[in-house]
């Protein structure tokens, strides 16, 4: 089963999206800060505008944890003294992206709690002495991306998958700007966190109205 969208005007905001990535990925190689801040939130923002077409409170939820999440992008590209701005953008999208989890399936599924659960705690343990006056930002910001991880483990295999890349993603930018910088780590991180935003919208947008899956 496809779990594209067959609507023209989604497919049209996909081919947006894919084109704007496109054109930041090479304002990254080619060092175009300007190319760069006005591409980097459109991807997650066409998402937004798909996802919003469904007019399921998961749909509208989801909707407004990538719009949430096209804000934080623009923040963080803006200015690196807007960090913070962007990580209280990001963890209301988090938050956000749990609500319509919890719309989707309440199943406590606690034992689905505990690998993300170590995931969290063990990279929080790594960097909590170089965290500084971002010791509670984070360490609350991590308790939503966990908590979100979890939640959409209980919704199927397209959001968690799409939760679990956008962990990973957020789990470099961490160890890159608070541990030691990583050279290789900018491609992986917006190829992760766009792979996993667009999981968590197709995971929305399924004509069956459940996850139907990966394959």
């Amino acid at each position: 089963m496809s779990v594209l969208p067959a609507r023209p005007r989604a497919r049209a905001l996909l081919l947006l999206a894919a084109a704007a990535a496109l054109a930041f990925l090479a304002g990254m190689a080619l060092d175009r800060p300007l190319l760069r801040l006005a591409t980097k939130a459109v991807p997650a923002a066409c998402l937004a505008v798909m996802v919003a077409g469904d007019e399921s409170r998961r749909g509208r939820g989801v909707a407004a944890g990538l719009g949430l999440s096209a804000l934080g992008d623009f923040l963080l590209e803006a200015r690196p003294s807007f960090f913070l701005y962007g990580l209280i953008a990001f963890l209301a999208a988090h938050l956000a992206y749990v609500a319509a989890f919890l719309l989707a399936s309440r199943r406590p599924a606690p034992l689905r709690a505990i690998p993300f659960a170590a995931w969290g705690a063990t990279a929080f343990a790594l960097l909590r002495d170089e965290l500084g006056g971002f010791l509670l930002p984070v360490a609350v910001y991590m308790a939503a991306i966990v908590t979100m991880m979890w939640r959409a483990s209980a919704v199927g295999p397209l959001a968690l998958a799409g939760a679990v890349l956008f962990g990973a993603s957020d789990t470099l930018i961490a160890f890159d700007r608070f541990h030691a910088p990583l050279p290789w780590a900018p491609f992986p991180i917006i190829l992760l966190y766009w792979a996993g935003q667009l999981l968590i919208a197709l995971s929305a947008t399924a004509r069956s109205g459940r996850d139907p899956g990966l394959a």
